[in-house]
């Protein structure tokens, strides 16, 4: 199942605190950037996050699911109606995440 526009518009909305948001489409789902790093995505309707030590750190008890078949797991973030920690988990996450590859 591909993930809807409207839910890509409701996350982007929700991490709109944020500068540097961007996302790329792919094979009907949405890769999400935030300065330029890979943060996540948004996979059949579910905002997901790289497992990162910040990230298991702010939501300990967050399950790990895949993406899709064949992808690493990464954390499923419940609390997507909380700006404020959204914001706080993608600052977090940006140093734990390796600098775009040119």
């Amino acid at each position: 199942m591909a993930s809807t526009k409207e839910y890509l518009d409701f996350i982007l909305e929700q991490l709109s605190e944020l500068e540097e948001i961007s996302f790329r489409a792919m094979m009907g789902e949405y890769i999400i950037y935030y300065c330029g790093k890979v943060i996540g995505g948004i996979y059949d309707n579910r905002f997901l996050v790289k497992d990162t030590r910040s990230a298991r750190s702010i939501m300990p008890e967050a399950a790990r699911e895949l993406p899709y078949d064949g992808a690493k797991e990464m954390l499923l973030v419940n609390n997507v109606e909380d700006r404020e920690f959204l914001r706080d988990l993608l600052e977090a996450m940006y140093e734990d995440l390796p600098s775009p590859k040119k």
